[in-house]
């Protein structure tokens, strides 16, 4: 993995790896208002998605894509937000986001302006969720036909 050493997401796997492939990681973010918030994050330090070769830039949308009818499915949000800003970041990096109508921010972007709070009921529900996530995600990574990278012990 080419790294560059002031960047995040080259020296941390940015969240709990749920699959690794050769090219990129999808990895579970830890944001208490947003259970199942996921990241595709390529493995090499490359600022831009057109920095990539072709074949890379298709592996990670089609990643992004698959991940985002899991994330639909399992977790049943109002809107998926699938961004790649990489303003603060400068590495290519997919948000993959559950949104529901009554989280804290919609529906403004979780970046805005908070306009509630949820309720903890509501998100222990999503909590809930997370491990069918999690193994829903890994076995579709898997079906996209991919060889993944095996996970080390303690990942």
């Amino acid at each position: 993995m080419s790294q560059h050493s002031a960047c995040e997401l080259c020296s941390s796997d940015g969240g709990e790896v749920l699959y690794r492939h050769a090219t990129w990681r999808l990895v579970l973010v830890q944001d208490a208002n947003y259970p199942g918030f996921c990241r595709i994050i390529c493995n090499t330090h490359v600022k831009e998605m057109s920095d990539l070769p072709p074949q890379q830039r298709q592996q990670i949308m089609q990643a992004c894509f698959k991940a985002e009818q899991v994330m639909r499915d399992v977790m049943q949000p109002e809107k998926i937000n699938l961004a790649s800003l990489g303003n603060m970041t400068p590495h290519v990096h997919w948000h993959i986001i559950p949104r529901y109508l009554d989280d804290a921010h919609f529906p403004q972007p979780i970046w805005g302006t908070q306009q509630r709070q949820t309720d903890a009921t509501i998100l222990a529900e999503r909590l809930a969720r997370l491990p069918a996530l999690k193994t829903a995600l890994s076995v579709a990574m898997a079906q996209l036909g991919q060889s993944p990278e095996p996970l080390k012990a303690d990942s």
